[in-house]
Protein backbone atom coordinates (compact mmCIF):
# COMPACT_ATOMS: atom_id res chain seq x y z
CA UNK A 1 0.00 0.00 0.00
CA UNK A 2 1.32 3.55 -1.07
CA UNK A 3 2.17 5.53 1.15
CA UNK A 4 -0.62 8.23 0.68
CA UNK A 5 -3.57 5.46 0.50
CA UNK A 6 -2.11 4.99 3.84
CA UNK A 7 -3.07 8.12 4.77
CA UNK A 8 -6.40 7.99 3.53
CA UNK A 9 -6.66 4.72 5.60
CA UNK A 10 -5.24 6.32 8.68
CA UNK A 11 -8.20 9.26 7.90
CA UNK A 12 -11.09 6.79 7.02
CA UNK A 13 -11.39 6.78 3.67
CA UNK A 14 -10.85 3.90 0.74
CA UNK A 15 -10.41 5.05 -3.06
CA UNK A 16 -13.12 4.09 -4.54
CA UNK A 17 -13.17 1.91 -7.86
CA UNK A 18 -12.92 3.56 -10.83
CA UNK A 19 -16.67 4.96 -12.14
CA UNK A 20 -16.77 3.76 -15.65
CA UNK A 21 -17.72 7.73 -17.75
CA UNK A 22 -21.34 9.04 -17.69
CA UNK A 23 -20.44 10.38 -21.50
CA UNK A 24 -17.73 10.90 -24.50
CA UNK A 25 -14.48 11.58 -22.27
CA UNK A 26 -11.89 9.87 -20.54
CA UNK A 27 -11.51 9.78 -16.86
CA UNK A 28 -7.54 11.11 -17.45
CA UNK A 29 -5.56 12.67 -19.60
CA UNK A 30 -1.66 12.46 -19.17
CA UNK A 31 0.58 15.37 -21.28
CA UNK A 32 4.23 14.80 -19.93
CA UNK A 33 4.35 14.93 -15.91
CA UNK A 34 0.62 16.13 -15.86
CA UNK A 35 -2.36 14.61 -14.99
CA UNK A 36 -5.64 16.26 -15.60
CA UNK A 37 -8.86 14.25 -14.56
CA UNK A 38 -12.12 14.93 -16.10
CA UNK A 39 -14.84 16.45 -13.38
CA UNK A 40 -15.97 14.19 -10.75
CA UNK A 41 -19.18 13.82 -9.17
CA UNK A 42 -20.00 12.64 -5.97
CA UNK A 43 -20.49 9.14 -7.05
CA UNK A 44 -20.65 6.27 -4.21
CA UNK A 45 -21.52 3.06 -5.27
CA UNK A 46 -22.48 4.21 -8.94
CA UNK A 47 -24.93 6.74 -7.44
CA UNK A 48 -24.64 10.60 -6.06
CA UNK A 49 -24.62 10.85 -2.42
CA UNK A 50 -26.36 13.90 -2.94
CA UNK A 51 -28.87 15.71 -4.90
CA UNK A 52 -29.66 19.34 -5.60
CA UNK A 53 -28.68 23.02 -5.20
CA UNK A 54 -25.92 24.17 -2.49
CA UNK A 55 -27.73 26.90 -0.15
CA UNK A 56 -31.44 25.43 -1.16
CA UNK A 57 -31.61 21.90 -1.12
CA UNK A 58 -27.81 20.80 0.37
CA UNK A 59 -25.97 22.33 3.34
CA UNK A 60 -22.47 23.83 3.09
CA UNK A 61 -21.49 21.12 5.25
CA UNK A 62 -22.87 17.93 3.03
CA UNK A 63 -21.29 19.90 0.22
CA UNK A 64 -17.83 20.27 1.28
CA UNK A 65 -18.23 16.35 2.30
CA UNK A 66 -19.50 16.03 -1.23
CA UNK A 67 -16.52 17.49 -2.46
CA UNK A 68 -14.12 15.23 -0.55
CA UNK A 69 -15.95 12.35 -2.49
CA UNK A 70 -14.90 13.85 -5.78
CA UNK A 71 -11.46 14.43 -4.78
CA UNK A 72 -11.23 10.40 -3.73
CA UNK A 73 -12.94 9.51 -6.72
CA UNK A 74 -10.25 11.96 -8.74
CA UNK A 75 -7.86 9.74 -6.88
CA UNK A 76 -9.08 6.71 -8.10
CA UNK A 77 -8.74 8.03 -11.40
CA UNK A 78 -5.21 9.25 -11.42
CA UNK A 79 -4.18 5.64 -9.30
CA UNK A 80 -5.52 3.90 -12.64
CA UNK A 81 -3.68 6.29 -14.95
CA UNK A 82 -0.12 6.29 -12.78
CA UNK A 83 -0.40 3.12 -10.48
CA UNK A 84 0.72 4.21 -7.58
CA UNK A 85 -0.57 7.47 -6.07
CA UNK A 86 3.05 7.97 -4.07
CA UNK A 87 3.94 9.24 -7.50
CA UNK A 88 1.87 12.54 -7.18
CA UNK A 89 4.57 15.57 -6.42
CA UNK A 90 1.81 18.12 -6.33
CA UNK A 91 -1.97 19.13 -6.23
CA UNK A 92 -1.24 21.52 -8.87
CA UNK A 93 -4.71 22.72 -9.34
CA UNK A 94 -8.30 22.56 -8.17
CA UNK A 95 -11.41 23.73 -10.07
CA UNK A 96 -14.87 23.30 -7.82
CA UNK A 97 -18.40 23.81 -9.42
CA UNK A 98 -20.62 24.43 -7.04
CA UNK A 99 -24.56 23.94 -7.73
CA UNK A 100 -25.67 27.30 -6.26
CA UNK A 101 -28.75 28.77 -4.69
CA UNK A 102 -29.64 32.01 -6.81
CA UNK A 103 -28.11 34.41 -3.38
CA UNK A 104 -25.46 31.64 -2.54
CA UNK A 105 -22.17 33.14 -1.96
CA UNK A 106 -20.05 30.63 -0.15
CA UNK A 107 -18.66 28.12 -3.00
CA UNK A 108 -15.28 28.83 -1.52
CA UNK A 109 -16.29 27.25 2.19
CA UNK A 110 -17.72 24.11 -0.31
CA UNK A 111 -14.62 23.84 -2.18
CA UNK A 112 -12.48 24.15 1.02
CA UNK A 113 -13.74 20.15 1.92
CA UNK A 114 -11.56 19.64 -1.08
CA UNK A 115 -8.53 21.66 -0.24
CA UNK A 116 -8.54 20.67 3.24
CA UNK A 117 -8.79 17.19 2.40
CA UNK A 118 -5.71 17.22 -0.19
CA UNK A 119 -3.89 19.17 1.97
CA UNK A 120 -4.06 16.68 4.84
CA UNK A 121 -3.40 13.88 2.93
CA UNK A 122 -0.73 14.91 0.72
CA UNK A 123 0.89 17.71 2.99
CA UNK A 124 3.00 20.12 1.52
CA UNK A 125 2.52 18.63 -1.35
CA UNK A 126 -1.29 19.03 -1.68
CA UNK A 127 -1.14 22.74 -1.73
CA UNK A 128 -2.92 24.17 -4.78
CA UNK A 129 -4.08 26.86 -7.26
CA UNK A 130 -7.84 26.85 -7.04
CA UNK A 131 -11.27 27.96 -8.44
CA UNK A 132 -14.47 27.79 -6.73
CA UNK A 133 -17.00 28.29 -9.54
CA UNK A 134 -21.23 28.80 -8.43
CA UNK A 135 -23.41 27.02 -11.18
CA UNK A 136 -26.67 27.40 -12.35
CA UNK A 137 -26.83 23.39 -12.28
CA UNK A 138 -24.96 20.30 -12.86
CA UNK A 139 -24.94 16.74 -14.70
CA UNK A 140 -27.39 14.38 -12.52
CA UNK A 141 -28.92 17.37 -10.19
CA UNK A 142 -25.35 16.67 -8.18
CA UNK A 143 -24.40 19.92 -5.58
CA UNK A 144 -20.58 19.57 -6.55
CA UNK A 145 -18.14 18.89 -8.89
CA UNK A 146 -14.47 18.52 -8.73
CA UNK A 147 -11.64 18.24 -11.48
CA UNK A 148 -7.68 18.21 -10.54
CA UNK A 149 -4.46 18.47 -12.04
CA UNK A 150 -1.08 16.89 -10.36
CA UNK A 151 1.95 16.91 -11.01
CA UNK A 152 3.30 12.93 -11.26
CA UNK A 153 7.15 11.59 -11.37
CA UNK A 154 7.76 8.29 -13.13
Amino acid sequence: MSAIEQRLEEAGYTLPAVGKPLAAYVPTMRDGDNIYTSGQLPLVDGKLAGLGKVGQDVSVEDAADYARTCVLNALAAIKAEIGDLDKITQITKLVGFVSSASDFAQQHVVINGASEFLADIFQENGQHARSAVGVAMLPMNAPVEVEMIVKVQD
